[in-house]
């Protein structure tokens, strides 16, 4: 699909502009016509550039992280898990924690919005973290047999989901660093 190119600026505005309908009318409500309104674009501009609400709604939260993990690269695990908390805010953990959330409902019902997930925010992620756990077992820090490397995405899954569940309490930078410290790095044996 051809794009026009917008401008870098022109593309954070747009994508502020979807984050902030998404989280006052949902998924399900979301749509392009609104979209357009806000940003004071045609829906054909939207339709060309993002191919579909689904598409436009998940670039939008991947153009909303601070960090790539891939990326970061200090010399250890520690230091990785650290640089990456370090580019986070509390509170757009907290406001992207609750978009998350109210996509998760959405997935059930629509296949697209699944699948762009899939494609352009879990696997690049979990292509990143697997890279970060790499150059920590490259560098001895880590055991290349030891059998939570595989489980390190459903455990940082886990703590964001559990946090909400059992604390009814969002998710902060120091909750991340305790439960690494607590959790992640002792079963990595770092």
């Amino acid at each position: 699909m051809a794009r026009t190119r917008l401008t870098p600026e022109r593309e954070n505005e747009l994508y502020t502009a979807v984050l902030d309908l998404l989280g006052e009318v949902g998924y399900e409500a979301l749509t392009m016509d609104a979209v357009a309104a806000r940003t004071r674009s045609s829906k054909a501009t939207l339709y060309r550039q993002w191919g579909s609400k689904a598409e436009l709604v998940v670039r939008a939260l991947r153009n909303n992280k601070p960090v790539h993990l891939a990326e970061v690269d200090t010399g250890s695990l520690r230091g990785d898990f650290q640089a990456v908390l370090a580019l986070s805010d509390d509170c757009q953990m907290e406001k992207n924690s609750a978009l998350l959330r109210g996509l998760s409902h959405a997935v059930h019902t629509n296949p697209d919005l699944f699948q762009a997930l899939r494609e352009l925010l879990i696997e690049p992620e979990m292509t990143g973290l697997a890279k970060l756990l790499q150059r920590a077992v490259d560098r001895g820090e880590v055991r290349p047999d030891n059998p939570a490397l595989s489980y390190v995405p459903h455990m940082m899954i886990g703590a964001f989901a559990a946090r909400e569940l059992v604390e009814e309490r969002p998710v902060d930078r120091q909750f991340l660093i305790d439960y690494a410290e607590s959790v992640v790095f002792p079963a990595l044996g770092v």
